[in-house]
C-alpha cells in the first residue's frame, strides 16, 4: 500500500488532509517499471490518472506501422523540474477517453502511482474540494503538454526553415 508520506508529496494532493489522503489511497496502486519498459501505449483507453514518483518517464508518438516509438519521438519527459510534467493520463477526463501518447521508463527504472479514473472521479463527486484541487491540476498539465507541442512544432519548422537557406 503506498504511504501517506508519498501522496502527501504528489501535487495533486498537496494540502490534503490525513483523512482525505486516507481516503485517496485506498485505491492507489504502486507499480514499479525497468528501463524501456512501456506503461501505456497511445490510443490505449485512458482509464487511469498516473503519477511518477521516481525515476524517468517519456512520453512519445508512435510510428505508423505499429513499429516501436524511437526516442527520437519522445515530446516529454519527467526529467523536467515542473511538477506538472509528472502527471500522465489527463486524457482520462477528455473525450474521446484514449491516451494520446505512450509512455516509456527513460531510467533504469522508475516508480509511478496511478488511481483509476472511476475511483478518482467517485471521490471527486464526494467530496467537492478534492475535485476542484484535481481538476485545477489537470488544466495545468494540458497546458504544459500544449506548450511543450507548440515548442517541438516551432523548433521543426525552425529547422525546416533554415535547412532551405
Amino acid at each position: 500500500m503506498v504511504g501517506l508520506s508519498v501522496l502527501e508529496k504528489v501535487e495533486v494532493f498537496k494540502g490534503l488532509n490525513d483523512e482525505r489522503l486516507a481516503t485517496i489511497q485506498k485505491y492507489v496502486e504502486e507499480i514499479e517499471y525497468q528501463k524501456d519498459d512501456k506503461l501505456f501505449t497511445e490510443g490505449d483507453d485512458a482509464l487511469h490518472l498516473w503519477v511518477v514518483i521516481e525515476g524517468e518517464v517519456d512520453l512519445r508518438f508512435e510510428l505508423p506501422g505499429g513499429r516501436p516509438a524511437a526516442k527520437r519521438n519522445t515530446v516529454g519527459a519527467r526529467k523536467s523540474k515542473k511538477t506538472v510534467s509528472r502527471v500522465l493520463g489527463w486524457s482520462c477526463f477528455v473525450k474521446p477517453y484514449k491516451m494520446r501518447l505512450s509512455a516509456y521508463c527513460a531510467s533504469r527504472r522508475c516508480k509511478v502511482i496511478r488511481i483509476t479514473k472511476k475511483d478518482l472521479l467517485s471521490i471527486c463527486e464526494k467530496d467537492s474540494r478534492l475535485g476542484f484541487l484535481v481538476m485545477r491540476l489537470m488544466v495545468e498539465v494540458v497546458g504544459y503538454r500544449f506548450q511543450q507541442f507548440q515548442d517541438i512544432v516551432a523548433k521543426t519548422m525552425g529547422e525546416d526553415l533554415l535547412s532551405g537557406w
